[in-house]
């Protein structure tokens, strides 16, 4: 039977549920092309319906019949069928207790039973088991807290097999330069190697959604960078906000140099050091001009760049968390 977290889990997320109703896997759906048995629009999920796609989802991972896999968003099953054809073991995190005794009774007295464990819940707040791989036809609305939970996560899992609105996916994918190479680009691909794996058309979910779909793969780097996350996100935050400007003109923005001033006299107590007047606009020029960034912009700026300049701040005493 599908294991419930808690009860308090379990009421957070019912009134989140009905702000989203009528929103989809990749934006709203007409009644017209309702999913008849449930009404999965208001959890955020188009079931994939195409059976030889979902096959072609769980091949990606290339599963080991040693694998404890974890997926997120397992609608009534058509990933879930194949996953445990190939892996050890499943927990499947959906938050539909409808769905999730669908697919209960899908695998009620066949051999899988035993091994897929079901939680029902809000997947960003669900306390994870250990796994080898995950696979999610993802809920669009999580998409950004999936991939940043799964990332933050110990120990490190080997691959995910996620599936992403398309232009989500292609934002986890882009290189510097591109149209699409934004914060969330180099936060994610500060700590994982990411593929574009194959597009899946909105004509393969049932109700359709009005975006297309693309599948990503996920590698974390192992062992990680020693790279605090919110340090970093600490700084794409401040130069990403305006990715076309320059470098000198977001840390000029309303804000920016009092927050750091901030920090830094956190930083100097938290080091028993003699907290001085400081001139931090002029400051941070100098760190500018020293490392050859003021005139960059975030858009052409690659992860080598980025790091370069948090380093600069750091050696200043400066930080972003």
């Amino acid at each position: 039977m599908p294991r419930a977290t808690s009860e308090r889990f379990s009421k957070a997320h019912q009134p989140s549920a009905k702000r989203n109703t009528s929103k989809g896997h990749g934006g709203s759906s007409s009644s017209s092309v309702r999913n008849p048995i449930f009404n999965t629009e208001r959890f955020g999920q188009h079931i994939l319906k195409n059976p030889s796609i979902a096959q072609e989802i769980v091949e990606k991972a290339n599963l080991r019949p040693t694998d404890k896999v974890l997926e997120v968003g397992p609608g009534t099953g058509n990933l879930t069928v194949r996953i445990l054809e190939k892996a050890k073991h499943c927990t499947a995190v959906e938050m539909d207790p409808r769905m999730a005794a669908e697919l209960t009774k899908r695998v009620q007295g066949k051999p899988e039973q035993r091994r897929l464990e079901i939680i029902i819940g809000d997947f960003v707040k669900a306390e994870l088991p250990y796994f080898d791989v995950c696979i999610s036809n993802t809920p669009y609305q999580i998409s950004s807290p999936l991939v940043f939970r799964l990332l933050s996560h110990r120990p490190l899992f080997r691959v995910a097999i996620l599936m992403f609105q398309r232009e989500f996916a292609m934002r986890l994918v882009a290189q510097p330069g591109s149209t699409l190479w934004s914060r969330l680009s180099a936060n994610v691909q500060l700590y994982a190697k990411v593929d574009h794996v194959m597009n899946v058309s909105k004509n393969n979910f049932r109700p359709p959604p009005n975006v297309e779909s693309s599948v990503v793969r996920i590698v974390p780097l192992d062992p990680p960078p020693p790279i605090r996350f919110e340090e970093f996100d600490g700084l794409t935050r401040i130069i990403f906000s305006r990715r076309n400007k320059t470098v000198h003109a977001s840390f000029h923005a309303k804000g920016v140099a009092e927050m750091l001033e901030k920090n830094w006299k956190t930083w100097c107590s938290e080091k028993n050091q003699v907290i001085e007047d400081v001139r931090m606009k002029q400051k941070i020029e100098d760190i500018l001009d020293e490392t050859g960034y003021k005139e960059s912009r975030a858009a052409k700026m690659d992860l080598n760049d980025i790091l370069k300049l948090l380093s600069a701040f750091h050696d200043s005493g400066i930080h972003f968390a």
